[in-house]
Order: structure tokens, then C-alpha cells, then sequence
């Protein structure tokens, strides 16, 4: 094993280490780990609390489609801190002539009450963590959105954000491309 490797190891360790000696001596945070159904939960509990336990060590920081590093930080679309609260960061995942895939990580946001999207391209959009409530206008209610669940919005379509989850907020994955007929 290469010494930077080693030094990757031996700091997961620690991290894992603090984070067991803060769930036995705190008894909220045992409770809390204790109601995780799944690893990227328990990733995420520790870094609600300072310690970064969701990289295996040894693992690569992945190049993007532009060749520097992804804006995230690494190949896990969970893992990034949650924005503050109010806010979204867009990551550009892959960006080719007529298609875009955008990584939206966004915390307790929502649309102006007046502002309505009205976009030239149709977009694909998956929700990967929280949940969400969308409002198409020609729609009269907002529609629940969840874990897993995706929707095709046609260009020209009218919608808006009415809200996303608290950190660690709301990952989304959306794809873009224009309408056949925009060439």
C-alpha cells in the first residue's frame, strides 16, 4: 500500500473511531444512529456531526466529461454537504451539443411566489434523496414528490418549486435536451 493510501486508511479510521465514541457517550446521536435504516443515512448522520465516513479509502476522485474533477468532489451523487438553507447548487455532470445532465442539490428552496419556469428544452428529472412538492400551472395542486420518483416536463411547460426537504435536502438528477423541432 502506497503511503498516501495509508494515510487515507488510518484517517477513515479515525473518523469512524470519533464518530462511535460520540454515538456511545451521546445519547441522542445513539438513538439517531440507531433509526438508520441504510448506509447513505448513517453517512450522513455523521456528517451532521464533523465527520466524514461516506469515501472508501483509497477511492479516486472521478473525472468529469470536461476532464477536471467532478463539482461535487467525487463519484458519489449523495455525498456533497447539504447548500444553506433557501439555496440549490447546479452541477453540469455531462454537457454535449443538444444534451445536458445537471446534479441539483437543493435545501428548503422554492420558487419566488410569482415566478413560473418556462423553459425552451424538455427536461427529465429524477429525485434521489428527500422529497419535494413541484406546481405545474396547469395543474390546481402541487404534485408530492418523493424518493425515486421522476417526470418528463415538455418544453414550454410551465412550473414551479413550491418546496424542498431541510438538510440534507433534496438531490436531483435532470436531464436536458430541445424539442426535435428547435434544429
Amino acid at each position: 500500500m502506497a503511503e498516501a493510501q495509508l494515510q487515507q486508511f488510518l484517517e477513515k479510521v479515525r473518523q469512524l473511531n470519533a464518530f462511535v465514541a460520540l454515538s456511545e457517550a451521546t445519547p441522542e446521536v445513539r438513538q439517531q444512529l440507531q433509526q438508520c435504516s441504510h448506509h447513505n443515512e448513517v453517512v450522513h448522520l455523521a456528517r451532521s456531526h464533523g465527520f466524514e465516513i461516506g469515501r472508501r479509502w483509497g477511492e479516486a476522485v472521478f473525472p468529469s466529461a470536461t476532464g477536471g474533477t467532478g463539482g461535487h468532489g467525487d463519484s458519489n451523487l449523495l455525498s456533497s454537504p447539504s447548500p444553506m438553507a433557501g439555496q440549490e447548487t447546479i452541477t453540469v455532470l455531462v454537457e454535449q451539443p443538444g444534451l445536458r445532465l445537471e446534479r441539483i442539490h437543493s435545501c428548503q428552496s422554492s420558487s419566488p411566489t410569482d415566478f413560473w419556469y418556462n423553459q425552451t428544452e424538455h427536461e427529465w428529472v429524477v429525485l434521489l434523496q428527500g422529497s419535494a412538492q413541484l406546481q405545474f400551472a396547469d395543474e390546481e395542486m402541487p404534485r408530492q414528490l418523493s424518493q425515486g420518483d421522476c417526470l418528463l416536463i415538455s418544453a414550454g411547460r410551465r412550473h414551479r418549486v413550491v418546496s424542498t426537504d431541510p438538510a440534507p435536502g433534496c438531490v436531483w438528477l435532470a436531464l436536458f435536451w430541445p424539442p426535435a423541432d428547435a434544429g
